[in-house]
């Protein structure tokens, strides 16, 4: 597997991140012309992720779809994926509730760098409707997800959290991510921990949902403290346990208020005190799981 045995300067046997996106805003993100997103209205590159990896010690990655919300960015991620050791896998762009779900994914496996097809997301976050996962068209093809042994991403807001749940129960054979703790108000501090703690507990009951520490320091917003993580993040450990929490930094979106390094070491604060196979889980072990990435790691991977 090439993997090393070694410390990578944090601390960890590995570090793998579970959550970033790549984009030229060109090609179609155009959630990025929205006012105050400014500072992430540009490319980011392969090069570009190299290069924060490299900086903070991290040895893998997963790439996840950024709002483009079309096919072609699958083409185009899957093969940066191949040609760019350190992304060990692809979240790719579906529209869950379409007719041709197995077609697609078939499609996106036949593309260069298809092998690294790990899992699939939809922008469920956009969808006005809180019970839209209830939906027959979408139930169908998470079930077809499931069938082709790939994982779905849930990007879901708290409203959302309930039909998520239910989802879970109704795929078992599914293997759901919740992307960002699923969104809470973090800078509604003590609100918006009560009001997202319930729904995300009765998610996280299921087995088969894992869930992604990401995305927090843009939710909590400017001026956001470890301090202001560390309740949220007690509760996901308490609720999903080391062995279903997985790091993700969400870089580039991160930097409308936080760096790379910055959102690492908030994570690392935040958490409770851990011993450290725990904090392997955690920044490296259940990813692995998650995504199936145990044979894509490769030496050089591990820097």
């Amino acid at each position: 597997m090439g993997r090393r045995t070694g410390d990578n300067g944090n601390g960890l046997t590995m570090m793998i991140d579970a959550h970033h996106h790549l984009w030229q805003p060109d090609r179609g993100y155009t959630w990025l012309d929205e006012p105050g997103l400014a500072d992430i209205r540009r490319p980011f590159t392969p090069a570009d992720l190299t290069a924060e990896l490299d900086a903070t010690g991290v040895d893998g990655t997963v790439l996840v779809e950024g709002g483009r919300c079309h096919p072609d960015e699958a083409a185009e991620f899957l093969a940066y994926a191949a040609d760019t050791p350190p992304i060990l896998g692809v979240v790719a762009w579906i529209d869950v509730a379409a007719p041709d779900v197995a077609a697609t994914i078939d499609r996106y496996r036949r593309r260069r760098g298809g092998d690294l097809l790990v899992g699939l997301r939809a922008q469920v976050q956009g969808e006005a409707d809180p019970d839209y996962l209830d939906r027959p068209d979408v139930r169908r093809g998470l079930a077809e997800i499931g069938a082709a042994g790939l994982v779905f991403d849930l990007v879901v807001r708290a409203d959302q959290l309930p039909a998520a749940a239910r989802a879970a129960r109704a795929v078992p054979g599914l293997r759901f991510v919740l992307d960002h703790l699923g969104k809470p108000r973090i800078d509604r501090g003590a609100d918006g921990l009560r009001r997202w703690r319930e729904p995300f507990a009765t998610l996280a009951a299921n087995p088969n949902v894992m869930c992604k520490l990401s995305g927090m320091v843009t939710e909590a917003g400017t001026g956001w403290t470890p301090d202001a993580l560390r309740p949220f993040v007690g509760v996901a450990v308490e609720e999903f346990g080391p062995g279903r929490l997985m790091f993700g930094s969400d870089w580039p979106v991160c930097l409308l208020v936080a760096d790379y390094r910055a959102v690492l070491d908030a994570l690392r604060d935040a958490l409770p005190p851990l011993p450290r196979p725990d904090r392997d889980e955690i920044f490296a072990g259940t990813a692995i799981r998650a995504y199936g990435l145990a044979d894509r790691i490769h030496p050089g991977v591990a820097r």
